[in-house]
């Protein structure tokens, strides 16, 4: 068993860019934090693993291929392992917890 202690890294210091920390990777999964300020842009590509996100705090909006999502505090979002996936449009801090399974490029 692990316990991880993530405490201050669900924020963004005002003027800072996106952070992304991972705090846990064995060879099934990862799990890390990702922050991004009022007005941030989200610049990731499609992962070849599937990803679960958590939302901590904050709104925004997941773009999906063609689909968008509003997102809040409590919702649980999958994203399948390939699909072109942003958060866009973010209006208050987010914060979001992101596993990824198996664990970030794992897989080619």
């Amino acid at each position: 068993m692990q316990i991880l202690r993530a405490a201050g890294h669900f924020a963004v210091p005002d003027g800072e860019p996106n952070q992304y920390r991972e705090h846990l990777r064995v060879a099934d999964l990862s799990v890390g934090t990702y922050c991004i300020p009022v007005g941030g842009k989200d610049g990731q590509e499609p992962h070849s693993e599937d990803e679960v996100y958590v939302v901590l705090r904050g709104r925004g909006t997941l773009v999906c291929g063609s689909e968008e999502h509003e997102v809040r505090p409590g919702m649980v979002v999958y994203v399948p392992a390939r699909e072109e996936h942003r958060f866009v449009d973010v209006s208050e801090d987010l914060s979001v917890v992101v596993v990824f399974a198996p664990a970030e490029r794992m897989r080619s």
